[in-house]
């Protein structure tokens, strides 16, 4: 069975916990990077990340945007909403269809 994973820094991530999903505090973008790879031979279908984690580890995230499985999913901490999460979405619409047809050339 697949599993949800969380990544991130402690403050961001403890709540997740109560919702069922495993929780990994990182300190540090190669301790990320290392657990990150750890997760996805685990079978973890889904890994939400948090987006200063995942600005640090953004190489080692490229190597899965082609597969299925694991999604790796951007998710604000506790710093805030940085908009990286957004611009994955506009990012992968425009790959699918060839334009922006969510946001008509605005929020670059």
């Amino acid at each position: 069975m697949y599993r949800i994973a969380v990544l991130g820094d402690r403050d961001s991530i403890y709540g997740f916990a109560a919702l069922g999903m495993a929780t990994y505090p990182v300190n540090s973008a190669d301790e990320a990077a290392k657990r990150l790879k750890k997760l996805a031979e685990d079978k973890f279908a889904v890994i939400y990340v948090t987006e200063a984690v995942q600005a640090q580890i953004e190489s080692e995230i490229d190597r899965y945007r082609t597969v299925q499985i694991p999604a790796i999913i951007p998710i604000p901490g506790v710093s805030g909403n940085t908009g990286m999460g957004m611009r994955n979405v506009k990012t992968s619409v425009e790959q699918a269809v060839g334009s922006d047809i969510i946001f008509n050339n605005e929020n670059k």
